[in-house]
């Protein structure tokens, strides 16, 4: 599965393995949670995928190529109905890189600033690399798959897999296209394939992945998504949902913290899925409204919510209120974790005294009014229909 093979784009990445897959590499079958909880991520069955990327990350750990070392988390389920995961990482609050100063959903990069040209060779584990296809017409284009749009040749077809050098849980990696390309901090559809595709190689429940854009904590203006482990089931994957737009599985996530914008998809056809979500997510970089993308393994909407089965794939994308300017680093900071029941906590008072009422309260600060998320949802559908 991995080999190694030259990579022009990025001189980091010159001489690295990749990592090349295909569909037929997706686990699509046996993901779970299970009724019982194993002893950690150890007992679980892995992939290649998994084998590569825990292998990889678990090695720089050992070389010192992180700002801390990272155990075991404590973690705290809070009593209630969402369910939260709380966990203390004291180290990720003091040591972190200082996030940059953001002022606009639409800020251009700044090669002044810190970029991901700047990281160290050894922080690259492989280059996440889809395979080919097997035939590229006299045209120029792929043909399309289930929906997806034709792909030109030119087309990116791998990302950098990085070690987030301030990890917030085990595995904690960054998705990057060629950092030459000085990209800004919007998403884009090839980029978010790549995310859909990775959580879907991954034969472990809980390997996220999400983006958080400029406005909504977003630490580094250069483009990148997050994946990571969470050995914890989130009432995201199954939460009931509202049906929007059927037709494209676009719906709104009920009983959850945060109310968002779901779509689903299983397997194949994810060019279309990611085509669909970034569509709702350029409407909200041209109208300067701040949000963060999760993507987690779940039920289809409508499926039972006490389902162990985990085949499919939920994009959740949370329209926010912008937070400007620097993060303030003693607040509780609401970005794609959190939003989605993961509450990674900077120090042990705040971690013992956290309550399932005192995180919604937190988190509410940052949703959008009733009637402006109303609003918006019409138009999303309008959008999408039209």
């Amino acid at each position: 599965m991995l080999h190694a093979q030259e990579q022009p784009e990025h001189p980091a990445a010159s001489g690295l393995e990749d990592f090349v897959y295909s569909e037929e590499d997706f686990v699509l079958q046996g993901v779970g949670w299970g009724r019982s909880r194993p002893d950690g991520l150890a007992s679980r069955a892995v992939s290649h995928f998994d084998h590569a990327l825990q292998s990889g990350w678990e090695r720089r750990m050992k070389q010192g190529l992180f700002r801390y070392p990272l155990g075991e988390l404590q973690t705290r389920i809070l009593p209630g109905e969402m369910h939260f995961v709380a966990q203390l990482n004291i180290q990720r609050g003091l040591e972190r890189r200082k996030p940059q100063d953001i002022q606009s959903v639409r800020q251009r990069f700044d090669p002044q600033q810190f970029h991901f040209s700047k990281i160290k060779p050894g922080e690259i584990l492989f280059c996440l690399t889809r395979s080919p296809s097997p035939h590229v017409p006299a045209g120029g284009q792929a043909p399309a798959q289930d929906g997806a749009e034709p792909r030109l040749p030119e087309t990116p077809n791998r990302v950098l897999v990085v070690i987030n050098v301030s990890p917030l849980e085990f595995g904690h990696v960054l998705l990057i296209p060629d950092p030459t390309l000085c990209l800004p901090q919007i998403l884009t559809q090839e980029l978010l394939h790549f995310g859909l595709e990775a959580v879907l190689l991954s034969a472990h429940p809980g390997f996220r992945v999400g983006f958080n854009s400029l406005g909504a904590l977003a630490s580094v203006n250069h483009l990148h998504l997050h994946g990571f482990y969470l050995d914890w089931e989130l009432l995201i994957e199954s939460a009931p949902s509202k049906p929007l737009c059927p037709a494209l599985n676009f719906h709104l996530l009920q009983g959850v913290p945060a109310p968002g914008f779901l779509f689903y998809g299983e397997g194949r056809g994810l060019g279309a899925l990611a085509r669909a979500a970034c569509r709702v997510t350029d409407y909200l970089v041209e109208n300067e409204i701040a949000h963060n993308v999760f993507v987690t393994r779940g039920t289809a909407p409508g499926e039972p919510a006490r389902s162990a089965a985990r085949s499919g794939v939920r994009v959740v994308v949370w329209a926010r209120k912008s937070c400007f300017g620097a993060k303030e680093e003693a607040a509780f900071n609401v970005a794609l974790c959190e939003l989605a029941g993961h509450l990674p906590v900077k120090t042990a008072q705040d971690f013992q005294s956290l309550t399932e009422r005192s995180a919604l309260c937190t988190i509410q600060k940052y949703l959008l009014p009733a009637p402006q998320l109303s609003r918006l949802q019409d138009e999303l559908v309008t959008l999408l229909t039209g």
